[in-house]
């Protein structure tokens, strides 16, 4: 499996299906470095790709989850001095953005669905990162904030767009604007995630229990579900109907539903092909 200077991935168990994408940087409290945003999107594609893999668990090694993108990152955008046009610097500045956008959007256009695990630091781009993954947990040391207020940006990557269907219009805009701090009792009364856990062990036992049971369904079923809810959610109801009939059409006459029908009547557990 590749190395990568800011993940790791861990498969805990031999015979699981679950595999553990860690942000690996704890020294800079996971920081998203330049060498984030170019293997966020490689080790993502290898997961999504492997057929081992059918969910994948998103966490932070030490004790932060992610406080954010590292400043040096920032301060690269400073650094081009080549491109003395304003027009030319204009460009290359919005191809950057998009570079950096991309690595996040990796997270809705894998397959598998993506847990996200959240303990401790959870601040800026790290809100990007989260809203873009399918679930979310947190464990009761964990603390939010839209941070990019307060660092004079506009946030870019992703949480303007994501957060308002996730929380709530109004709560978005409240979080965005004031970039104020928030625990995870209060995330989980905003929905951002759906259960608080009692520490971060708790949060890595229920985690993997939801993610071991996931992993147990029909592949076909889960990666279908993740795609047509995240399609429709830029549809109307008609035309999220219209998707779905045709994506089932094309998937729901396969060997899972025999399998599954099959499993039901003979009180057993269903065994799928991997995918």
């Amino acid at each position: 499996m590749e190395e990568y200077k800011s993940l790791k991935i861990i498969q805990k168990s031999p015979n699981s299906l679950v595999y553990y994408l860690y942000l690996n940087r704890a020294t800079h409290l996971n920081a998203l470095s330049r060498d984030f945003f170019t293997e966020f999107p490689k080790a993502i594609s290898s997961l999504d790709q492997n057929p081992n893999v059918a969910v994948i668990i998103l966490a932070g090694s030490g004790k932060h989850f992610c406080s954010g993108i590292d400043l040096q990152t920032l301060g690269d955008i400073f650094k081009e001095s080549d491109y003395v046009d304003c027009g030319r610097k204009v460009e290359r500045l919005r191809r950057h953005i998009k570079f950096l956008q991309e690595a996040i959007t990796a997270l809705e256009c894998c397959r598998k669905p993506v847990i996200a695990a959240v303990h401790g630091a959870c601040i800026g781009g790290a809100i990007d990162i989260i809203t873009a993954c399918d679930i979310r947990y947190c464990s009761s040391d964990a603390f939010f904030s839209v941070k990019e207020v307060d660092l004079a940006i506009t946030a870019d990557l992703g949480t303007l767009q994501r957060l308002p269907s996730i929380v709530g219009f109004g709560n978005a805009m409240e979080l965005a604007l004031t970039g104020r701090r928030f625990t995870g009792s209060e995330a989980k009364d905003l929905g951002l995630v759906s259960k608080l856990f009692t520490s971060k062990e708790a949060l890595e036992e229920g985690v993997k229990v939801v993610a071991e049971e996931i992993a147990t369904k029909s592949p076909l079923a889960v990666i279908g579900t993740k795609a047509v809810l995240l399609r429709s959610r830029d549809l109307t109801v008609e035309q999220g109907l219209d998707y779905v009939a045709t994506w089932n059409s094309g998937t729901l006459l396969s060997d899972d539903l025999k399998e599954a029908i099959s499993a039901h009547s003979q009180k057993r557990k269903p065994k799928f092909a991997k995918l």
